[in-house]
């Protein structure tokens, strides 16, 4: 803590010494929009005449110091009418801009050329934005506008399959991302195992995917994070939206606690599909609800404040034997405070919780697992001048493991209570990060994060001779499990395990002319909390378990160089990445793992690592009325687990072996094109590399029992994946601005049929006695009609 006060005392200092040596002014405030008052994220505003520039932050606040003088400023924010205006700074000023929505989202090409200079020298790299108006277009799935779906569409980005939940970035495993809503942590993103996100499309804001260069005040993951923020709500007047569809609906609605001043937004979202299937005689349920709530208020210039929440569930049932519930839910209070027209601050008390119950009927017990966590972060952004910037704060998280629970539905059942032992951990990270402007070509964004992660007492810890709880059967060749020679308990407030890592983060940018540069970034990442799984993709059943005596934290390397270029005053812009990962104490399992129910987890993991590196080019078409982009990633993505000893073979041999996630070759080409005012076409064709598979390449008898024998792990692949998805929609009145509007959303899923592999299982035929593979596919073709309104 002492060191974090030290920051706040050199930043304050250093914030007034430049005034006092030189005649510089501030001009600060918000920027909104005018119809709602809803803040922005982004917003750029320029300095033309010396090239100077600030960008809103995730509040909508901005903070620039130029020297005295008169100035035209601009203020521009795709989507919305640019503002033109001359300030005159012989003093400090405060001042608020409100944007009108744009009839064009084109402004003049001098204005663009000016803001998009900015862009190209803004150190930040390996980032992709995308707004809710952009993912509404793109179509998918059962005519629901999906957040995850979407940003599988952009480089290094790609999903397990169709059903499969989460997502992959740059070769990495799906617990390996970081997912906040409003800053707070969700630990399953997926409705339906895969088929929707958890994200309201009506309820987002703005989004962020960082996939390499991520800022010091992220933390906690070592492959991406995807920053999500909510709308606030509209604080002049009250507004009702939603989309009626085949499978589900949503509604959300907004308005003024007090105008100008206080909001509220309230969503909510489920399907009924279920709802039919008992006219066919089906007792089987599958649906989803979740809800979305905001409250914000202003309680003067200098301070807001906002409460915002997200509740979800997921129902999966079979007649009267089987019932599967999970979901999410997040609360999260906030506190903006201005200090000074350089100084800003957000505290924020976040409780977030996942939970996963299931009910077995045919053998009468229910099981729970879950994980809690409360978080107090206390965020700074210092506005130090033109050229420096700093950003610095606290975080503090407090987990609760639950790995698992039975419990039996009836006393004759037969089933003993049982429970996992409970496991508990405290992260906490210090944090400081810099942009500094050098000169007119080279920017920099530097920091250093210190995080430390101390595993908490438990009820219950095995011991094991030597601390090993793998063992290596020689004979054999294979690890088997170690049993305990005694168990040790510690109080809550014990520390069983302690662990420190520095995470340097440093990019630059270098700017070659006006149109293109060159960036390149380094970051080190820690994970103290991993996800057991032995399956492809997440699925609920998934436990969470904190790092501690026998399981390391994951330590990533990464880095990344890229070009970017804009073409024709930005109507189009070029950007190629490459990047190499590498990550230590990947966790691996011994052959033959089982993670369900299992106590000492310890017994069947070793500590491995991995590696990703590739090459990503986005191609973006930004103006006209054809707009979209083609995105390609060449990437290879390994692991491997050598001998703990010289004795030990490894897993695989202690050989690199091909990641689940491994996608040697991936395309995706995004567009839409503006018919008339009435007509807007949508279209997305994706290709990728089948996914790494172990399939048998031989078989023995042993007694009479047929025993397959399997190839290296991960050696075979899946057949390719490619679809083509379709949608068009129809707005009966464009021109209408005010009552009752609506449009209609027609869409084509996997327009041309395909059956994509969604896995491949052998066995042996009843019938004729010889072995066969069978195919899974989940999807073929898949219209849908969605109808959308808003008053």
């Amino acid at each position: 803590m002492k060191y974090f006060f030290c920051w706040c005392i050199c930043a304050l200092s250093f914030a007034i010494i430049p005034l006092n040596a030189q005649s510089k002014y501030t001009l600060s405030g918000t920027i909104s929009e005018e119809k709602s008052n809803e803040t922005l994220i982004g917003v750029n505003i320029i300095f033309p005449e010396i090239s100077a520039g600030a960008t809103t932050n995730e509040y909508g606040f901005y903070s620039i110091t130029v020297p005295e003088g008169t100035y035209n400023i601009v203020i521009s924010y795709l989507g919305y009418s640019t503002i033109l205006q001359t300030i005159t700074l012989t003093q400090d000023i405060t001042k608020n801009f409100s944007l009108a929505d744009a009839l064009e989202s084109l402004d003049e090409v001098v204005i663009t050329e000016n803001i998009e200079k900015l862009n190209i020298r803004a150190p930040q790299m390996s980032v992709n934005k995308l707004t809710s108006g952009t993912i509404k277009e793109i179509p998918v799935v059962l005519g629901e506008s999906d957040i995850i779906k979407a940003i599988t569409l952009l480089p290094g980005v790609t999903s397990a399959g169709e059903g499969a939940s989460g997502f992959n970035v740059r070769g990495g495993a799906a617990d390996q991302n970081l997912i906040l809503l409003d800053e707070a942590i969700i630990y399953n993103s997926s409705h339906l195992f895969g088929f929707f996100s958890v994200f309201n499309p009506d309820a987002i804001k703005d989004l962020k995917l960082y996939k390499g260069g991520i800022p010091a005040r992220y933390g906690g993951r070592v492959s991406s994070v995807l920053d999500i923020y909510q709308k606030e709500g509209n604080s002049k007047e009250f507004h009702v939206n939603g989309g009626i569809g085949i499978v589900s609906s949503r509604l959300l609605a907004e308005g003024p606690i007090k105008k100008d001043k206080g909001s509220f937004l309230l969503g909510g979202r489920s399907s009924y599909a279920h709802l039919f299937l008992p006219l066919f005689d089906i007792d089987n349920k599958a649906y989803f609800y979740d809800l979305n709530t905001k409250l914000s208020y202003k309680l003067n210039d200098n301070n807001n404040i906002y409460l915002s929440g997200y509740f979800g569930r997921d129902v999966f049932k079979i007649e009267d034997t089987f019932e599967n519930t999970y979901g999410n839910a997040v609360i999260n209070f906030r506190w903006n405070h201005l200090f000074s027209n350089k100084l800003f601050s957000n505290l924020s008390l976040i409780y977030s919780d996942y939970d996963y119950n299931l009910r077995l009927n045919f053998v009468e017990f229910d099981w729970v697992s879950g994980i809690q966590n409360f978080n107090l972060k206390y965020d700074f952004k210092h506005y130090l001048s033109n050229k420096i910037k700093l950003q610095y704060g606290i975080n503090s998280i407090y987990y609760r493991f639950n790995p698992g629970e039975i419990t039996p539905t009836v006393e004759t059942s037969g089933i003993n209570p049982f429970k996992l032992t409970n496991k508990y951990a405290f992260e906490n990270a210090l944090y400081l990060d810099a942009e500094h402007k050098v000169s007119d070509k080279l920017a920099l964004s530097y920091g250093l994060r210190l995080s430390s992660f101390m595993r908490l007492g438990q009820d219950e810890l095995n011991i094991y001779q030597n601390d090993q709880a793998v063992l290596f059967n020689n004979d054999f060749k294979i690890y088997e499990k170690a049993e305990p020679i005694g168990t040790e308990s510690f109080k809550r407030s014990d520390v069983i395990e302690s662990f420190y890592n520095l995470e340097p983060r440093a990019s630059l940018s270098y700017q070659l002319n006006t149109k293109s540069s060159v960036k390149m970034s380094y970051n080190r990442m820690a994970q103290y909390i991993h996800l057991l799984s032995n399956t492809t993709s997440p699925t609920p059943l998934d436990i969470w378990t904190p790092s501690g005596k026998y399981i390391k934290p994951q330590l990533l390397d990464q880095y990344a160089i890229g070009y970017f270029k804009d073409f024709n005053d930005n109507a189009y812009s070029l950007e190629v990445e490459s990047f190499y990962k590498d990550v230590k104490n990947r966790i691996d399992y011994i052959d033959g793992a089982n993670l369900i129910a299992n106590n000492a987890i310890e017994q069947v993991i070793l500590n491995g690592k991995s590696r990703a590196y590739g090459l990503e080019v986005l191609l973006r078409k930004n103006e006209g009325r054809f707009k979209g982009w083609l995105a390609y990633t060449l990437s290879k993505s390994e692991q491997k687990t050598p001998g703990r000893t010289a004795n030990e073979i490894g897993i695989n041999n202690g050989n690199w072996y091909k990641t689940p996630f491994d996608k040697t070759h991936d395309i995706s080409l995004t567009g839409s094109y503006d018919w008339n005012e009435k007509w807007k076409i949508s279209a997305n064709f994706l290709f990728q590399t089948g996914q790494p598979a172990t399939f048998p390449n031989a078989q023995y008898e042993f007694n009479g029992i047929t025993i397959p024998n399997y190839s290296d792990r991960n050696s075979d692949r899946l057949p390719s994946y490619n679809r083509l998805d379709l949608s068009l929609k129809y707005i009966p009145k464009p021109n209408k601005t005010k009552g009752w509007q609506g449009e209609w959303v027609f869409g084509f899923y996997n327009i041309y049929n395909r059956r994509n592999t969604a896995s491949i299982s052998f066995g042996q035929n009843d019938l004729t006695g010889q072995n066969e593979a069978t195919r899974l596919a989940i999807f073929g073709i898949v219209p849908s009609i969605s109808y959308n309104f808003k008053l």
